[in-house]
């Protein structure tokens, strides 16, 4: 596994358990909002070995309940399912997180029961996806079939969009919908810009077209959420 970083405990990251966060090298996605920029762009720096999470993971049972794996996108580390399987093995839960990007492995993954909870990014509408990743032509397809398989409702799950005022406007937030429709749980996060975004010059949509945004999104999603304002 390419760990890029880890957080040993966290009371945000995986909902309703203690957990630490593992962060995995690399994405297939360039978002310019990206705030672990530093993981895309430089997937390969300083990893930390594997090993010194599971002595933690030893260490702490009885203390931690879960782990809570991101990036990046976790679903590009060749060796995912061996490193869940460990996890599960010492007896923790295990929260996913992914741009969906990958649903034939995700489907392995919830099929294996090596995942407990998955949240997936919902980036935009299907006509604003490429600009929203940064990738020119961006297929949509792998997003609306991992965003269909947790529709399924085999997995716990939530779906997300990070809003920015200057990509997301109310017709996004309709064309999320369609992608989303009977979600269980929808959160939107406020942008904040960490200093180290891909690109520069964007800002947090005001609380009130979040709260806009919102409304929108309830005629599609059972619990919609905003975090972060």
């Amino acid at each position: 596994m390419n760990i890029q970083g880890f957080n040993k405990v966290t009371l945000l990251d995986f909902p309703g358990r203690v957990a630490c966060t593992v962060f995995t090298g690399g994405c297939d996605l360039r978002c310019p909002f990206c705030h672990n920029s530093q993981l895309v762009l430089q997937p390969n720096h300083s990893p930390i070995d594997e090993e010194e999470v599971f002595d933690l993971l030893r260490r702490r049972r009885g203390v931690l309940e879960g782990v809570a794996l991101t990036g990046g996108e976790p679903l590009l580390q060749p060796d995912l399912e061996s490193f869940l399987s460990r996890v599960r093995e010492l007896g923790y839960s295990v929260k996913l997180d992914t741009n969906g990007t990958h649903p034939e492995r995700l489907a392995r993954i919830i099929g294996e029961g090596l995942a407990d909870y998955v949240a997936m990014d919902i980036k935009n509408s299907p006509e604003k996806y490429p600009a929203t990743v940064g990738i020119p032509g961006f297929d949509v397809s792998p997003v609306r079939a991992s965003a269909a398989l947790l529709l399924e409702g085999k997995v716990d799950y939530e779906f997300r969009t990070t809003v920015v005022a200057e990509l997301h406007d109310e017709s996004g937030f309709e064309g999320i919908g369609g992608l989303i429709r009977g979600a269980r749980r929808y959160f939107l996060q406020c942008f904040v810009d960490s200093g180290a975004l891909i690109h520069e010059g964007l800002h947090a949509a005001s609380r009130e077209d979040m709260e806009k945004y919102a409304a929108i999104a309830s005629g599609y999603a059972e619990h919609v959420e905003l975090r972060g304002i």
